[in-house]
């Protein structure tokens, strides 16, 4: 559910019309629904009941301060997977102990910012990181609390480029050879490893693959219980899924559904939990606004032209997706629809969100709005083409603020220079 409507024609974010957004900020503009973020983390949460269970917001899905501060004032923590992550979470006001610092090439100075921060927990997800780590923080006089992620070779049937839980991805340390290096952490000074963290890719559509991975994890814990290695605690990721086709039936699992296979298999063992969602608490939390420029017909087919790119909203270039568009100003009872492709004005031929969209009349100037993209929208955008970051707004009831502006040409350019040889 999400709090994105009609009301009389005319869609709102809650309680705020749309088109009063686009009028005093322009378009195209992300927009992000409290009520929407708070549902979805309660929600969640509730599933998640009679566990001694933390959950930590995947920055990584939207780094926008406001988002994550919504988030931690409801009680998250932050799961940040690079320096620039970590510092952001403590800007937007996250407990340095409920930050778990994941990422497959950390550098030493991250390590080192997660060491001086204290954050909760490490991921680790290789020897040669687990020994730099155990440098650095003896050096420092620290211990680091460690988890080693593990990859249970788990398909996740997701989109390949999302799926990280198989044994050729670059993520995690092979199941089968995570008990030896589990034994080493143990003789290694500065490090506490005392737990295990697994997360096999994102918009996971089944429960089928969390249930495999899970029951590998459980099998490894009772494996390292076995061999006098304390396991206390388990980081289970995140990568539930969330519909994009609001017109399809098939839905992915209920948080409700997966926490009941969550207790049932590792509930059991007597750990506590930490789960990372992210594109489940924002995802359906955000749309992106953007305005029509022009008609074009061809001999073959119709393109919506609007002013928002593949530099705006990657996903469906990068990754094939498919987000639902639908106009902002309903159409009457009774209009004609047709075919149209969605296209932006970026000089790329994949710059096109999605062919055969079935759209009312439409003409330049009407705004459409791009379901589900509060996740991996705003925070993957570029300046191709010269073109600037589009705003980012927050409606909360009737009130709206914009939380990240449109920045200049000047502001664009700021940190270029000629070099002392051109004129």
């Amino acid at each position: 559910m999400h709090h994105f409507s009609y009301r009389g024609g005319v869609l709102h974010a809650e309680d705020v019309p749309v088109p009063a957004i686009a009028n005093e900020v322009g378009t195209p503009f992300y927009c992000y629904s409290a009520a929407t973020l708070t549902r979805h983390y309660r929600v969640f949460t509730d599933a998640l009941a009679g566990m001694n269970a933390t959950v930590c917001f995947a920055v990584k899905s939207n780094a926008n301060l406001a988002v994550i501060r919504t988030l931690v004032n409801l009680g998250a923590g932050c799961d940040v997977v690079s320096g620039g992550e970590l510092q952001i979470a403590l800007n937007a006001g996250c407990a340095p102990a409920k930050i778990v610092f994941s990422g497959v090439g950390k550098t030493e100075a991250e390590l080192r910012l997660a060491l001086a921060c204290d954050v909760g927990q490490i991921n680790v997800e290789s020897e040669a990181e687990l020994l730099t780590l155990s440098r650095l923080a003896s050096g420092l006089g620290k211990t680091a609390r460690v988890a080693l992620r593990v990859n249970p070779d788990v398909d996740a049937g997701s989109l390949d480029k999302i799926s990280t839980g198989r044994k050729e991805d670059k993520f995690g340390i092979e199941w089968t050879l995570a008990p030896e290096l589990y034994r080493k952490a143990r003789n290694l000074p500065g490090i506490d490893a005392v737990a295990v963290a697994v997360h096999i890719g994102s918009q996971i559509t089944s429960l089928a693959p969390f249930e495999a991975a899970f029951l590998r994890v459980r099998d490894l814990v009772l494996m390292l219980r076995a061999d006098g290695i304390d396991i206390r605690h388990l980081d289970l990721g995140g990568g539930l899924g969330i519909p994009y086709d609001h017109s399809n039936t098939a839905m992915p699992p209920s948080p409700d559904a997966y926490g009941e296979m969550v207790k049932r298999t590792v509930g059991g063992i007597g750990c506590s939990l930490t789960f990372e969602p992210g594109r489940l608490l924002v995802g359906n939390a955000g749309i992106m606004v953007a305005a029509v420029v022009a008609l074009k017909d061809s001999t073959t087919r119709r393109f919506v032209i609007v002013d928002a790119g593949m530099n705006d909203l990657v996903r469906p270039a990068m990754y094939g997706a498919r987000h639902e568009i639908i106009p902002v100003t309903e159409a009457p009872t009774g209009s004609s629809y047709a075919s149209a492709d969605v296209v932006g004005p970026v000089c790329e031929t994949s710059d096109c969100f999605g062919k055969a969209y079935n759209l009312p009349s439409l003409k330049a100037g009407d705004l459409l709005a791009f379901l589900s993209a509060g996740a991996y929208g705003a925070v993957m955008a570029s300046t191709y083409n010269a073109r600037p970051l589009v705003p980012e707004i927050m409606v909360n009831g009737d009130q709206f603020a914009v939380v990240r502006r449109r920045p200049t040409l000047a502001e664009m350019t700021a940190l270029e220079q000629l070099p002392p040889w051109i004129a």
